[in-house]
């Protein structure tokens, strides 16, 4: 007797788990955002986009706030922004979190503090050392912070940067400095469970940061503490190109937060 064939269930469901993760994508890289835009950017329909963003919701790997209003204040509800929860982060890779956890606990209880900071300077050296000239061959900070963004997510990190500020109207005289600069945003870090507890990850990455942007910078958010993306201010002094010198060191910033609180790129 001929067995009874069934639905070929699996492929809607990895259709469906593709588009889910097509979705989440775009709220790692680009959110939070309204469903509105998510439907957009992915060219499907707003209900289909709803129904992933509830499932997200549902599962806890995403969560929403209001988006800012703009104008006057209208009537009705303000457009719900989405944005992945650290669950939702951890579908694009915290593999290993435990491991590494317990290998740098090691390394701390053995060495001491100065053996983990070395580790951490080494470990981001490998991440941009490959891309240094790249980097550094533009005098101009924010074409550097731009290069440094499209190095840092070709290593995962899904990177941006935006121009903050505005120079003042009176200052337009060649060689004046301008109090403007740009924001560097990194969506996602494989390492952020890990960081949480060892914050010199994060130390050696912003003075790494210091040294190939040539100038100081302010890191006003992480992922590790918490922070919708890691997000660091990069001053840009118009008449004061950076020339660092090969293995100089530049101060990191830690002064007051600029004016927009470090909302990501």
């Amino acid at each position: 007797m001929p067995r009874a064939t069934l639905p070929h269930v699996p492929s809607q469901v990895s259709a469906e788990g593709k588009t889910r993760q097509e979705v989440a994508r775009l709220l790692l890289e680009q959110g939070p955002m309204t469903a509105v835009v998510v439907a957009e950017q992915l060219g499907i329909s707003p209900a289909a986009v709803r129904r992933h963003l509830d499932a997200l919701l549902a599962d806890g790997e995403a969560e929403t706030r209001d988006a800012p209003r703009r104008g006057p204040r209208g009537r009705g509800r303000p457009a719900k922004l989405f944005l992945l929860t650290e669950p939702g982060r951890a579908r694009f890779g915290h593999a290993y979190d435990d491991l590494a956890v317990s290998a740098i606990r090691f390394l701390a209880e053995h060495a001491g503090e100065d053996a983990v900071r070395a580790f951490a300077e080494q470990r981001v050296e490998k991440l941009v050392g490959p891309h240094r000239p790249a980097i550094t061959g533009s005098s101009d900070p924010a074409a550097r912070a731009e290069a440094l963004a499209t190095a840092l997510s070709r290593e995962g990190y899904a990177a941006s940067t935006r121009q903050v500020g505005a120079p003042a109207p009176d200052q337009n005289v060649s060689g004046t400095s301008h109090h403007v600069g740009a924001q560097l945003c990194q969506h996602h870090c494989p390492v952020a469970h890990v960081a949480a507890e060892f914050p010199q990850l994060c130390e050696a990455e912003t003075e790494a940061f210091a040294r190939l942007l040539g100038t100081h910078v302010q890191r006003l958010a992480t992922i590790a503490r918490g922070d919708s993306a890691c997000t660091t201010h990069v001053p840009v002094t118009t008449g004061n190109p950076a020339h660092p010198e090969p293995g100089s060191t530049v101060p990191t910033g830690r002064e007051a937060r600029i004016p927009n609180g470090g909302k990501p790129a």
